[in-house]
């Protein structure tokens, strides 16, 4: 069996030195992965957290570094065709701070910061494969074929 290996090409773009915990802007980052762009694009749009705008603004960049670069080098990617590949909010610095506190000491804290990287990537259409006795199949993942398999062994 012969297989044609297609390289997926990413586009990414980053946010760096937000100033809101990694934890709260994974909750938007979480709502938007694997969705296609025009879709992830309405997601973050109507949702009420405070990091949204940010997140839609650095979407919104991975998608025009997707168009550039596919003009730059003559590529062949389709802007409507592009979903979120990831979308990750990564730990950045804390800020040590020190907050009043009773009979004259001092408690610390942390202001925590994140780098927010959304990258997209084109969908991949399913691809026919020829196998040695000449008949065509679409290409599976090894994970459906392993669940098929196991399926079958366990009736």
């Amino acid at each position: 069996m012969t297989k044609s290996r297609i390289k997926i090409r990413e586009f990414r773009a980053e946010a760096r030195f937000q100033r809101t915990s990694p934890q709260k802007a994974k909750l938007v980052l979480d709502l938007i992965k694997g969705l296609r762009v025009e879709q992830a694009i309405n997601t973050i749009h109507f949702s009420t957290k405070r990091m949204a705008p940010v997140i839609e603004k650095v979407l919104q960049s991975a998608i025009a570094n997707a168009a550039y670069i596919s003009d730059e080098q003559d590529l062949d990617v389709d802007v409507d065709n592009l979903y979120v590949h990831t979308a990750i909010a990564n730990e950045g610095p804390r800020m040590k701070r020190i907050r009043p506190a009773p009979m004259g000491r001092a408690f610390r804290y942390q202001r925590r910061m994140c780098h927010i990287i959304v990258s997209v990537a084109e969908k991949r259409k399913a691809t026919n494969v020829t196998n040695d006795a000449g008949s065509t199949g679409v290409v599976r993942s090894k994970a459906a074929s392993g669940r098929k398999a196991s399926a079958k062994a366990s009736k």
